[in-house]
């Protein structure tokens, strides 16, 4: 009765082994025909027997699912997921890419590589954000070592504003450690003259050496640490986790001690929390590590004149001049300062009487309140000077001219409102 019994099992598996092997001659019958619907259905009627197969059967199994669920590159985001993850399983089975299948495998994944990075680069030209990244992270999922793809796919989600998303993404990449710090290749097209950027060093040496391109030149890119950081806190910020999201660039900042963008990214997190007094100590901690930086002080004009400190925030305006003497927003907000105190002066003229002693304070405050306009004029000249357009601006500079009684210049400045209106 053993022997029996050892017989009928013996039987069975033969059974099961024909079965496997007839499913799959069929799934690779319809792949080669590029009926991958078939091949689909086929695959999936050998998947319950495959347990019990040995690594030979195993690892056929897998190359055609993946090929039948890539289907040329037509499946479905979820297919082609899949795909990808019975390729990777052909090289678990074997043992190495230098299997039965590893080499044809390979070519296959190169395939797919290219075809996700040029449908991600035309979904992102045409500002399909969400295909983009989709496609940015297959490549990403296809060649692992590529993590640059991965932050591709972060971005563009971001773009699109799918904030979960790239999230998931952001910090996989924090947790892998990358820093996007590389070298780009560059050459000059001769004949655009423009600076052209290339994926790799040899393909920049093709160029120059077939004559298209010249001056050829290689530049480390700068880290990316700081933006994913902040990226990260910022979604938490708006996801409403803000203890999320200083506890992000808390660790950053102590795994990065001298970034001065990480410094900058908090203190950005912290302002937008309302938390005023910590975003203004990070910046004057920006200051001493970046003095020559006109947009630091220019920030920190900002939070002193919001606070009331009208001679702090103007000493911070006038070094950020100094540093940059084309910062526009800095010329405009000394001149917002400058008239804050016009106001009061007016509210007063307004409540004085007829009295000698009232007609004499009123001749006070009118001088007083020229003073004021002879000293903002030239900060808001100077911001027009810079920005053309600045509507407000001109605003600001019409009254002030109609309140001093500059006739010729006020009705420039009307004119050039009008204009400007006009345009819009």
């Amino acid at each position: 009765m053993k022997k029996q019994f050892i017989v009928a099992i013996a039987l069975l598996v033969s059974t099961l082994s024909f079965s496997q092997k007839s499913e799959l001659k069929s799934a690779e019958k319809a792949i080669k025909s590029g009926n991958f619907a078939d091949a689909k259905s086929a695959i999936q009627s050998a998947e319950s027997l495959i347990a019990n197969a040995d690594d030979k059967l195993k690892a056929k199994y897998y190359f055609l699912k993946g090929q039948a669920l890539y289907a040329n590159g037509t499946g479905s985001n979820s297919d082609i997921d899949q795909a990808i993850e019975s390729f990777n399983m052909v090289k678990e089975v074997e043992g190495s890419s230098k299997g039965k299948y590893g080499s044809t495998i390979e070519d296959l994944k190169s395939q797919m590589l290219n075809n996700f990075l040029t449908k991600a680069n035309a979904a992102l030209q045409s500002k399909d954000y969400a295909a983009s990244s989709s496609g940015f992270e297959k490549a990403y999922r296809m060649s692992p070592k590529d993590t640059l793809y991965l932050y591709y796919a972060a971005s563009t989600a971001v773009t699109g504003q799918d904030y979960s998303t790239s999230l998931k993404y952001y910090e996989e990449l924090k947790d892998l450690g990358f820093t996007g710090i590389g070298t780009e290749y560059n050459a000059v097209n001769k004949e655009s003259g423009e600076v052209e950027t290339f994926n790799s060093k040899s393909l920049r040496d093709i160029s120059v050496r077939a004559g298209t391109h010249t001056a050829p030149k290689e530049k480390k890119t700068d880290s990316k640490s700081a933006e994913i950081v902040k990226n990260i806190a910022l979604i938490h910020l708006s996801n409403g986790d803000n203890e999320k999201a200083i506890e992000a660039m808390k660790l950053a900042r102590e795994q990065n001690p001298d970034d001065l963008g990480l410094l900058i990214s908090e203190a950005n997190v912290q302002l937008k929390m309302g938390n005023k007094d910590r975003f203004r100590e990070l910046m004057k901690e920006a200051t001493v590590k970046d003095p020559n930086n006109a947009e630091l002080q220019y920030n920190l004009g900002v939070i002193a004149a919001e606070a009331g400190e009208k001679d702090a925030a103007m000493k911070y305006y006038e070094k950020a001049i100094a540093l940059d003497p084309s910062y526009a927003d800095a010329y405009n907000n000394m001149a917002v300062l400058i008239l804050a105190e016009e106001g009061a002066i007016v509210e007063e003229m307004n409540s004085l009487g007829n009295s000698s002693a009232d007609n004499k304070r009123y001749d006070e405050l009118r001088a007083k309140r020229t003073t004021i306009f002879e000293s903002a004029i030239p900060y808001l000249e100077t911001t027009l000077k810079l920005k053309p357009k600045d509507i407000k601006a001109v605003q600001t500079l019409m009254n002030i001219y109609r309140g001093s009684g500059q006739t010729d210049k006020y009705k420039e400045m009307k004119a050039r409102l009008e204009t400007l209106e006009a345009g819009n």
